[in-house]
């Protein structure tokens, strides 16, 4: 896929406010600090597109993009930043899930899970939450240029254990760096199959 317009159409703080138009979406969400601004700005050739921050937990709003006025991207808000109050902590993933059961036009989610980190339990939780509400969903690790291939491969195996001990087999995994690129393609093709089988 060759992605030639990219379009930040809103943000949203409330499941009313997201866009009425509606178009496929594709969702990217992960615990703050794994690394999702930079991944986004990465797969669009954009380098402000998402902003990054070095505080975690900057995204505190659900973005929508256009890609090629054909889909939305859409940047949610981190979860599990451990310096906002549990009240706040549990608003935005109430939040989160209300978008994720809500939205109709919602395709696949790309769940961002730091590579160089051995399996979180919020995470684990997360994915399993998404499975019984029946959410599809990728796995996508980041930051596998900070890792040794051995390290990263340990990691691998940690995580496949962790979630076959509830899963019968994995989702989709896709590893990435936004320093180099790699997984772009990946990412890119596997939209455009799901938007092909439409």
């Amino acid at each position: 896929m060759e992605i030639t317009r990219t379009e930040f159409v809103q943000s949203a703080t409330s499941i009313e406010q997201l866009p009425k138009k509606q178009m496929p979406e594709f969702a990217f969400v992960g615990r703050s600090n794994v690394g999702k601004s930079s991944l986004i700005n990465m797969l669009l050739q954009r380098k402000n597109l998402a902003h990054t921050s070095q505080k975690p937990g900057k995204t505190r709003t659900i973005n929508h993009f256009t890609i090629n006025d054909q889909w939305y991207m859409v940047d949610l808000p981190g979860y599990g930043y451990a310096q906002t109050s549990k009240a706040e902590r549990k608003q935005m993933m109430g939040f989160l899930k209300d978008y994720m059961i809500q939205a109709p036009q919602l395709m696949l989610l790309f769940v961002l899970l730091d590579a160089r980190i051995n399996p979180q339990t919020s995470d684990l939780k997360f994915m399993e939450w998404l499975g019984i509400n029946e959410i599809p969903f990728a796995m996508v690790f980041t930051k596998i240029d900070k890792l040794s291939s051995s390290a990263l491969k340990k990691n691998m195996m940690r995580y496949r254990e962790e979630m076959l001990k509830t899963w019968e087999y994995l989702p989709k995994v896709i590893q990435t760096s936004s320093q180099s690129g790699q997984g772009r393609d990946e990412i890119l093709q596997y939209i455009e199959q799901v938007l092909n089988s439409l």
